[in-house]
């Protein structure tokens, strides 16, 4: 099997600006970032998306996140942050490697992410299919 991009960066076969690495995580600064601070968080460990992903590794991934996060934060003063995870090619994932998009969002900045959306009420999206959706994920976490 071919290895990933995330792959060989972590067996450091190409080069990457590491930011962060421990036994099971490693950050690294986007190769084509849209924005100044944009890192990417990954596990070690090639899991493919976060249906694969064990609540351990979990973990440890989310405290890098907010640890990377934090210093993004102190180091260029964002007026906000985006955290954002693909799965699957039609959510946009390109690098079948588990990974977290860690962007800064800048004010009077345009940096071409677009990450915005309407709810709409009609009659797709109702109080009682609303309970039915929550009924159906409740029932599927107790299983």
């Amino acid at each position: 099997m071919n290895k990933t991009i995330f792959e060989k960066i972590i067996d450091r076969e190409i080069p990457a600006n590491i930011v962060y690495e421990d036994d099971y995580v490693i950050a690294f600064m986007d190769a084509f970032p849209i924005v100044k601070g944009h890192t990417l968080v990954v596990p070690k460990q090639p899991i493919e998306n976060i249906f694969d992903l064990d609540e351990e590794t979990g973990a440890k991934v989310m405290s890098v996140i907010t640890k990377v996060s934090t210093a993004v934060r102190d180091a260029f003063e964002p007026a906000g942050l985006n955290v954002v995870q693909n799965n699957g090619a039609y959510a946009s994932q390109s690098v079948f490697h588990l990974h977290f998009h860690i962007i800064p969002r800048y004010k009077e900045e345009h940096d071409g992410f677009g990450y915005k959306w309407v709810s709409v009420e009609d009659e797709n999206n109702t109080p009682e299919i609303r309970s039915d959706v929550e009924t159906a994920i409740k029932n599927k976490l107790n299983e």
